[in-house]
């Protein structure tokens, strides 16, 4: 107790004052949660010089491969790629250090179905890092890590083991010796010094990249000056890994082999939930004061007993893994939430989804908690970790909205699934396994998990056939992954290599100057005027290397000291075009794509003939391309604007998308955008257009920009000065202290290219609005004449609309013809959903659609009762009452048949009735109903089976209720048939 009292006041003085006038949340023996997270960011700050960064979000910026930020080092990844422009933030960093949120659920690091099982898995964590980019390497990194271990955080150092990586014979790799010695100059006894193989100390980014050995610090639990260096690495839980520190040296290239990084890097991480265990005397995680509040929390929410740390067979009821599963996803839905990831169908958003669904059932059958009781606990989470994450103060109230949400769907959901196993148990036949495909139904459609519909066909004596299952989740998984390999940057022309990259840089190539692609202005009679670039080719790039020629019809790529093409960036397309050779006018090399790399920016081309490094060039952008692409960026900007403004200041950018077709813009949005509120938007837009506002634009001092109140998109990483795109109002006036321009107008942090005043836009439809996940709407919308035609489109659609709403109000007595206006109004519906026409007008007709639709349905349901009565008349007046009818009668359908029957039932509820009814094409209609008085003796499946079967048809329904239908050829014997089984039952 008097250690830990010491190692308390140690770390008050490494975190605020004011922490230490607040009590520990949970009671902790030992520092708090806090005061170890805050010892550790300060301790590299100012004892050693770090920049201290805030935890980046969870959703991944710029890599599709990743659905989660799942380790500190993702933000960073640039850096090591050597992918970053020199020019951003990003590039200036040397040494870092920060707390970052880290979610493990899907992918190849997914945590999801341990947790709850064991005490130390999660989906969420913290990963407490600190990094160096080409500034210290093994030494330092070392010494310091040992420092904060032993004297800060005063852990006794006979209870820690480091590990080193021991070299692989197969890649050439010697052991990391340099590692070695410096802990044992370090003073750590050499039984405490441990090496091992590849797969434990050997780190890799993927299956390219770069990569290092890495040196892992592991605390033993028991101590007591024993030796456990046998148990490093063996999976106990006596031993546990609390650090690891990567030294990024080389690159895994395309065919395996290593080689030397031009510069080394220090990549560390240390899991928070693990550290403070350690410093708080505990062997589980849950047990600290990152988790006992939302244990207690949950405990007073429900109605089982309280958390008592069981495990196994120890765990009756599995409680106690109700309390950790519920414990850990509510951390997980809080940040993810609060970073913008919501429940959803696809992505990082579905694996979310489950998340929330496998905690309310826990909650609900485990816990027998009432609903709600999740949300209740994101006030006890806030207070955990919303110190050193503000955003989720600021966010709590959504976070408790969107979990209740989609609870009260999930609890819907469940109910729904048990109706729908009840309804398929029903219609199988004995001794056969559930339905895959159903299952697939309830797992992907109503997030059903696995184990809750193998408990549910369980408890009904029924199988599921899991190969066939996994064989289906295996298809799904291959078609998701194709879908992201294709938004995988692969292209070998295009994306330098690390290597490349310092070549360039090493050879003092300079970066290309792509000023010119802002070079154009408004001729004499309004239109566009681009101006060519002429250039100096620097070196060509062709199958991740670096050449000075290229032979006629090669792919390549081009580096060039000036550019006027725009690159792939900020979610405008890039520019297409050619380049000629200068002296060579009838010689073209077409541009096809441009992309920007650590500066360069890479023009791809087919060298029509032999290009060399030197070649002078001139460059001719494909004006049309640019001009729409720049029409619809600056419509994006008004669109954003509008949103806002109609919508309210909360609304954010999520993402978006610009092409010379059209436009994508993701936003938040508390609900469905309404008719009224589309068009409202579009108003605003018009209006803009309308005023023909000057777009202003100015390239201004990162730290300036950032003052400046109402800004749209501050939290990217931008270069430094910054473009700044104003609507309206001169840059240097959004800039003046206290300004409120930006506040009145669309101004944006935006390196795109623009027009130069907004009625050139012409016009703007949106012409598709849905909700991606809740809480996240995507607009589409189009420009200028596309947005004309839109409007056309929807006023055609809009005149037929109007013409079958006409028709309909008309009296028609003719089925046939009632059914031909339904099948009009089914294909209209059909053409509104698919065409490209203003999204306000196409929800109007789809609501008029579905009302007409009704009415058709009405109408033809009446029609057919009016049929089935006259008919029922005709038979009840010659059978009288009989307890047996069996019949022909002409009829349109087989619904008519069925209501025919039902009117003879409920007039004569005694009598068993099967009618056939003969069509014209061949096939004759069956329908039959049993009186209840007969049943179960007599079956109406089994009777129109036998009567089917004689037709040579099929047949099924219900023991009251059935029917099918045959071949005409049958239908005498059919007869008999019927008569003969219903007399047999009788």
């Amino acid at each position: 107790m008097a250690a830990a009292a010491r190692l308390r006041r140690r770390l008050l003085l490494a975190v605020p004052w004011c922490w230490r006038c607040s009590p520990r949340r949970g009671g902790a023996a030992g520092p708090s949660a806090g005061q170890v997270r805050a010892a550790f960011l300060r301790f590299f700050e100012e004892r050693h010089g770090h920049r201290r960064l805030p935890s980046a979000p969870v959703r991944p910026r710029g890599d599709p491969r990743l659905l989660f930020v799942n380790a500190g080092m993702n933000q960073f990844k640039p850096i090591f790629l050597g992918t970053v422009h020199p020019r951003s933030e990003l590039a200036q960093h040397r040494r870092v250090v920060n707390s970052q949120k880290c979610v493990r659920a899907g992918g190849k690091h997914n945590d999801l179905d341990d947790v709850g099982r064991d005490t130390y898995h999660h989906t969420f964590f913290e990963m407490l890092g600190n990094w160096s980019f080409g500034d210290y390497f093994k030494e330092e990194a070392c010494s310091m890590a040992w420092e904060l271990l032993t004297e800060v955080y005063e852990i006794p150092r006979d209870r820690l083991y480091v590990t080193y990586f021991g070299g692989d014979p197969s890649l050439g790799l010697s052991a990391d010796e340099e590692c070695r010695d410096v802990w044992l100059r370090l003073g750590v006894p050499a039984s405490h010094v441990l090496p091992f193989p590849l797969k434990d100390n050997f780190w890799e980014m993927g299956d390219t990249g770069p990569c290092g050995p890495c040196t892992e610090i592991h605390y033993d639990h028991v101590g007591g000056g024993r030796n456990a260096a046998a148990l490093v690495n063996q999976g106990s839980p006596d031993v546990v890994e609390i650090w690891n520190l990567v030294f990024m040296q080389y690159s895994r290239e395309v065919e395996g082999n290593l080689l030397p990084l031009p510069q080394h890097h220090v990549d560390t991480g240390m899991g928070l939930e693990r550290l403070v265990t350690v410093l708080q005397n505990k062997r589980s995680n849950y047990d600290t004061d990152l988790f006992t509040p939302i244990l207690d929390a949950i405990h007073k929410g429900c109605r089982a007993p309280r958390y008592q740390g069981l495990v196994g067979d120890a765990d009756v009821g599995r409680v106690n893994m109700a309390y950790r599963v519920v414990a850990d996803h509510v951390r997980t839905l809080c940040v993810c939430i609060t970073d913008g990831i919501y429940p959803g169908f696809s992505g990082a958003e579905l694996v979310l989804r489950r998340i929330l669904r496998r905690a309310v059932r826990f909650c609900s059958e485990v816990l027998q908690a009432p609903p709600g009781l999740l949300a209740s606990l994101v006030p006890t989470v806030v207070e955990v970790l919303g110190d050193a994450y503000p955003e989720l103060t600021r966010n709590a109230n959504q976070i408790k909205d969107i979990i209740n949400d989609n609870e009260a769907a999930f609890l819907s959901s469940l109910e729904r699934g048990r109706r729908i196993i009840e309804r398929t148990v029903q219609q199988m036949e004995p001794s056969t396994n559930f339905p895959v495909e159903v299952a697939w139904s309830l797992y992907g459609s109503l997030g059903f998990p696995l184990d809750l519909i193998d408990l549910m066909l369980e408890e009904k004596g029924i199988s599921l056939d899991s190969a066939a299952f996994n064989e289906l989740a295996l298809e799904d998984a291959k078609r998701k992954a194709g879908g992201l390999q294709a938004e995988q940057p692969g292209n070998t022309n295009t994306h330098l290599d690390v290597h490349s990259l310092a070549w360039l840089q090493r050879s003092n190539v300079p970066a290309t100057d792509d000023s010119p692609k802002y070079a154009y202005r408004l001729g004499q009679h309004g239109q566009y005027e681009f101006s060519p670039c002429q250039a100096t080719v620097l070196m060509l790039y062709r199958d991740q290397s670096l050449h000075k020629e290229v032979g006629a019809g090669q792919r390549c790529g081009v580096i060039l000291d000036r550019t006027n093409f725009y690159a792939e960036q900020g979610g405008q397309d890039s520019d297409q075009g050619y380049m000629i050779r200068v002296g060579e006018q009838d010689v073209l090399f077409p541009v096809e794509s441009v992309h920007l790399c650590g500066g360069y920016v890479i023009h791809e081309v087919t060298a029509v003939e032999a290009l060399r490094a030197g070649d002078q060039v001139q460059l001719f952008v494909d004006e049309a391309q640019r001009l729409a692409c720049m029409t619809n960026h600056t419509a994006t900007h008004l669109l954003n604007f509008a949103l806002r403004c109609v919508l309210g200041d909360s609304t954010e950018q999520r993402g978006s998308h610009v092409t010379a077709e059209r436009l994508r813009f993701d936003f938040d949005t508390k609900g469905h955008v309404t008719v009224e509120q589309l068009q409202q938007v579009e108003q605003v837009v018009q209006d803009l257009i309308q005023k023909n506002e000057v777009v202003h634009m100015a390239e201004v001092p990162l730290t300036l920009a950032r003052r400046v109140q109402g800004l749209r998109a501050v939290d990217e990483g931008y270069p430094d000065p910054v473009r700044i795109v104003s609507l309206g109002v001169p840059v240097e006036n959004v800039l003046t202290c206290d300004s409120e321009a930006a506040m009145q107008t669309s101004v944006e942090l935006c390196c795109g290219t623009h027009l130069l005043q907004t009625g050139s836009v012409e016009d703007l439809a949106i012409i598709s609005e849905r909700q991606l996940v809740k809480g996240i709407s995507r607009v589409i919308a189009v420009t200028g004449g596309q947005a004309k035609e839109a409007r056309e489109v929807g006023q055609c659609l809009a005149t037929e609309v109007d013409s079958v709403s006409l028709r309909m109000k008309q009296r028609i007595t003719s089925i046939p013809e009632m059914q031909n206006l339904s099948k009009e109004v089914g294909q209209l519906t059909k053409m509104v959903a698919n065409a490209a026409m203003p999204q306000w007008q196409r929800k109007e007709l789809q609501t008029i659609l579905k009302a007409l639709q009704r009415t058709a349905n009405t109408a033809i349901k009446k029609l057919e009762l009016q049929q089935a009565e006259k008919a029922a008349q005709i038979l009840l007046a010659k059978y009288c009452n009989q307890p047996i009818i069996i019949d022909t009668v002409p009829a349109d359908s087989l619904s008519i048949l069925m209501k025919v029957v039902n009117q003879l039932c409920d007039k004569s509820p005694g009598t068993s009735v099967l009618l056939l009814s003969p069509q014209a094409s061949g096939e004759v209609l069956c329908a039959c109903q049993v009186s209840k008085n007969c049943v179960p003796t007599f079956s109406a499946a089994d009777w129109a089976v036998a009567v089917c079967t004689q037709m040579e048809g099929k047949a099924g329904g219900s023991p009251i209720v059935a029917k099918g239908s045959g071949n005409a050829k049958g239908m005498k014997g059919a007869l008999t048939t019927a008569l003969e089984f219903a007399q047999s039952k009788m």
